[in-house]
């Protein structure tokens, strides 16, 4: 009966998804503003905002001399199907449980509709325009190094017998599962600077805590993962709050951003449900047989462990806490100046200015590199690893990744497909044939946040395409513009958050070293969860401000919803 409720279950939610998204919009003004438009900018220069002419044919762009406005070589450019690839690698993924080969079935299918199925055309669209571009473009290759380098980080930590130190340490000081959760908790919501440097970071100084008291991966993972991107989205200096500024209209983009964060319900109730998860102690869903087997069996996977490499040869007798503790702190420091670096702090702009340009590619790059490179004189001044041990730890380290560094590239790809379809075209339509509903147009843009970004896998994109519709339907003096803004936000994280194929995702399973598909399965009845009070909260928010009464009162009310729910399910595991 269990199996048959978890079938019913998938296929509801990717009914839900095809269905919400069949829903037809009205026609605007210019070409690429047309409802089920074919029309891209121009192929040579990437200029907006050039023409047709009368008879319906591309003007010659003032800018470049190329073609202007041209129309998508696919038939099914900007329609459902656009769709159809990361549905069918997220419902085989769910299915099958083996995500590269659901991935690239996923990129495959979108090459067929991109070409018309030519199979000339599928094979240089799913490699040219597809694995190889997103292994060519500088901000890829740039967090595929940070990885690289956080792997040979943590190989040599571990090599160095410094993360055995902490766990010994961490043993002798937090006493119970709780407080290794908390401690987990705690440090994932220090480290707001960036998503993907929150994940590996925690990771990589919790787990040695953690396995010591029987906390399961895939717990382990759900933590990360819920103080990577729902605590980099209600913080000011983040690279999630430059990318909030870069979309938003000039001037207005980090005012924006931090009169949103009351109202930022599916961050904030993810902070509350992991708090209650641990004070409650109470889990369901998958999660619930993960940790149990961990507490009875001290089995820590239910499961294959797809890091086992990293496990052997580690002399766990040698090493001191320093020796983790360090390294990471001077991590930190070295990305945080390598953040402010690329935005031009020391070119004259203030921190507030250099972080909100920052380029988080250039600056987690930079930053790891100094960090190791500092790690390798700190272990060689101590004497803690011989020379030739720390250079066998780095490849170690590249190796350990491997796994994160495929299906990043797998989703980055799957991704291009996706825009290569006109996906974002379908979806900004959808989104602006509900403009006229504005007291449920909260309730309406999370939605469709959740959905976008849990097919694409991209929460930056996701409200990089959502907050300009909603700024276009607004006045930002109207109190459900910012409940909107907001919505844009908390819906992308919700889907990033679900979705299979998201990097922050990937990106947390690689922290925990859990298998990602036990991560994503487990972690997916929180997430909803979180997301379906969200809603509620939305929904009331946007009624009692189109009635003028303050829209944030519906966070008291949803986190009283939360509670209410953990308490039952707790109710429901001691029944």
């Amino acid at each position: 009966m269990r199996t048959r409720r978890t079938w019913l279950a998938r296929a509801a939610l990717l009914l839900m998804l095809l269905f919400a998204l069949t829903t037809t919009a009205f026609a605007a003004g210019d070409p690429t503003d047309e409802t089920g438009t074919k029309m891209i900018e121009c192929t040579d220069c990437g200029t907006m905002g050039v023409v047709l002419s009368d008879a319906g044919e591309a003007v010659t762009c003032e800018t470049c001399g190329g073609t202007g406005y041209v129309q998508s070589p696919s038939n099914y450019f900007n329609t459902i199907l656009s769709l159809l690839p990361p549905v069918i690698a997220i419902a085989l993924a769910l299915i099958t449980k083996e995500v590269y080969s659901s991935l690239f079935i996923g990129i495959v299918v979108g090459g067929l509709l991109y070409s018309n199925f030519s199979f000339e055309g599928t094979l240089n669209h799913v490699f040219s325009d597809g694995i190889v571009s997103v292994l060519s473009d500088s901000y890829n290759v740039g967090i595929l190094i940070f990885l690289v380098i956080l792997g040979a980080m943590v190989a040599l930590m571990n090599k160095a017998g410094a993360s055995a130190a902490f766990g010994r340490w961490a043993q002798k000081n937090i006493k119970t599962r709780a407080g290794a959760q908390l401690a987990s908790i705690v440090l994932g919501c220090l480290i707001f600077i960036d998503d993907y440097f929150n994940c590996l970071t925690v990771g990589s100084v919790m787990r040695p805590i953690t396995d010591k008291h029987q906390v399961s991966r895939a717990k382990l993972a759900y933590i990360i993962d819920s103080t990577a991107a729902p605590i980099c989205i209600i913080a000011p200096i983040s690279s999630w709050a430059a990318a909030v500024a870069s979309f938003a209209e000039e001037g207005q983009g980090l005012n924006l951003f931090i009169r949103a964060i009351p109202y930022n319900f599916y961050a904030l109730f993810t902070i509350v449900m992991m708090l209650g998860l641990v004070f409650i102690k109470v889990d369901f869903g998958p999660m619930a047989k993960f940790e149990k087997n961990a507490i009875e069996k001290g089995d820590l996977f239910s499961g294959s462990n797809p890091y086992a490499m990293l496990d052997e040869d580690i002399d766990e007798t040698k090493g001191r806490v320093i020796d983790l503790v360090l390294p990471i702190l001077v991590l930190v420091a070295c990305c945080v100046i390598g953040m402010i670096y690329s935005g031009g702090f020391f070119s004259g702009a203030n921190f507030v200015e250099a972080f909100s340009n920052s380029d988080a590619s250039v600056g987690l790059m930079l930053g790891s590199a100094f960090g190791l490179l500092f790690t390798l004189v700190y272990y060689a001044a101590r004497r803690a690893m011989s020379f030739k041990d720390m250079m066998a730890s780095i490849p170690e380290g590249f190796k350990a990744m491997v796994p994160a560094i495929l299906i990043l590239t797998f989703a980055w790809s799957l991704k291009g497909m996706t825009d290569s379809l006109g996906a974002k075209y379908f979806v900004r339509d959808f989104v602006r044939s509900a403009e006229h509903l504005q007291m449920f147009l909260p309730v309406i843009v999370f939605v469709i946040g959740c959905l976008l970004a849990f097919a694409t896998g991209t929460s930056w994109g996701t409200f990089g395409i959502l907050i300009p519709i909603v700024q276009n339907v607004f006045s930002m003096d109207d109190p459900l513009a910012i409940i909107c803004i907001s919505a844009c936000m908390a819906g992308a994280v919700c889907g990033d958050h679900c979705s299979p194929i998201s990097d922050t995702t990937i990106m947390a399973s690689a922290g925990a070293q859990c298998d990602h598909v036990n991560h994503v399965s487990t972690q997916l009845p929180y997430a909803i969860s979180c997301a379906a009070i969200a809603g509620i909260s939305y929904l009331l928010a946007g009624l009692l401000a189109a009635n003028g009464i303050p829209g944030i009162i519906a966070l008291p009310v949803g986190i009283v919803l939360m509670l209410c729910f953990l308490f039952f399910m707790k109710k429901r595991q001691t029944a």
